[in-house]
């Protein structure tokens, strides 16, 4: 006799045992096939929740990717629009700066294009969310705008400059600073001798050792004695104008110096023809004697 056949005459046996068993007594038989039941349906229930534990967790980690990826995009755009932003700081930077360099140009430092400062703004409300595309949009358009206004400041700079060029050329500026005019351009008595003199320019009071300035831009052409004027010294500015500043106590240029407007070029004193220490200030233009005082504005001499 086989195992095989043994198991299957003992499974068998069980089960006639339970027919009899049913039969004698039938409610035992209805217990036992409702706890089967109940027992094959909370495993069949487990099993759901299980498959449906599953399918939330697929579901959730579904969402996260997609979460993730909305994130990565939306981060993608703020890190575009930092740049662009970024760009447009470093344009205000430029438009600040050239701000500042026409303001000092143009003399226009009476406070009212102040670059450092915040331009005060405000409004009314009510205040909403700003979209994306508008948020891009309002960026293109400030773009533009500083662009625009970057050629035009450029342009402004351009003839500011020139002007100022211009204006460095002509001997526009005083001899010295913080001075008075002494004697004036034209007919005068003469201080020495007396009787009637043609003064060629105009003095201003000095005291010995006070700087003597460059009243444009220019190369120092004359640098030396010279009869009647002492130490002297003389600039061509271009476009037909010299400068000449006469009796120095001390000259600070040799001829060939390229000098700026406002440069020390000596050092006042009372050589060669004078009575006291004084700057004798002259114009020349287009190798003619002219009076400085066109040039000067309207300064009037306190004594001559």
């Amino acid at each position: 006799m086989t195992f095989d056949t043994i198991l299957n005459k003992r499974r068998g046996s069980i089960a006639d045992r339970i027919a009899v068993r049913a039969a004698e007594r039938p409610g035992i038989a209805v217990g036992m096939l409702l706890g089967a039941g109940l027992i094959l349906g909370v495993a069949g229930s487990a099993g759901f929740a299980m498959t449906y534990s599953a399918h939330l967790q697929a579901k959730v980690a579904a969402q996260d990717a997609e979460l993730a990826t909305v994130r990565d995009g939306a981060q993608r755009e703020i890190n575009a629009l930092a740049a662009r932003l970024g760009e447009l700081q470093a344009q205000a930077n430029r438009l600040n700066a050239l701000g500042e360099r026409l303001t000092r140009v143009g003399q226009l430092q009476d406070g009212e294009f102040d670059f450092d400062q915040p331009v005060p703004t405000g409004g009314a409300g009510p205040v909403r969310d700003m979209p994306p595309g508008e948020l891009k949009a309002g960026l293109g358009e400030l773009e533009h705008e500083f662009a625009s206004s970057t050629r035009q400041l450029t342009v402004l700079e351009a003839l500011l400059f020139n002007r100022e060029l211009d204006r460095n050329a002509l001997p526009s500026r005083e001899p010295i600073a913080n001075s008075y005019i002494t004697s004036g351009f034209g007919g005068r008595a003469d201080p020495i001798r007396g009787g009637h003199q043609f003064h060629k320019g105009i003095d201003f009071e000095a005291d010995v050792g006070d700087p003597v300035l460059a009243v444009a831009d220019g190369v120092v052409s004359y640098s030396g004695a010279r009869s009647g004027y002492g130490n002297v010294i003389e600039i061509d500015h271009g476009n037909g104008y010299v400068t000449r500043y006469a009796h120095n106590s001390r000259l600070s240029r040799r001829v060939g110096d390229l000098v700026r407007a406002g440069n020390e070029i000596a050092k006042a004193g009372s050589t060669g023809r004078s009575t006291g220490a004084h700057v004798h200030f002259e114009v020349w233009e287009n190798g003619r004697v002219t009076n400085p005082r066109k040039f000067l504005g309207d300064r009037k001499a306190v004594r001559g």
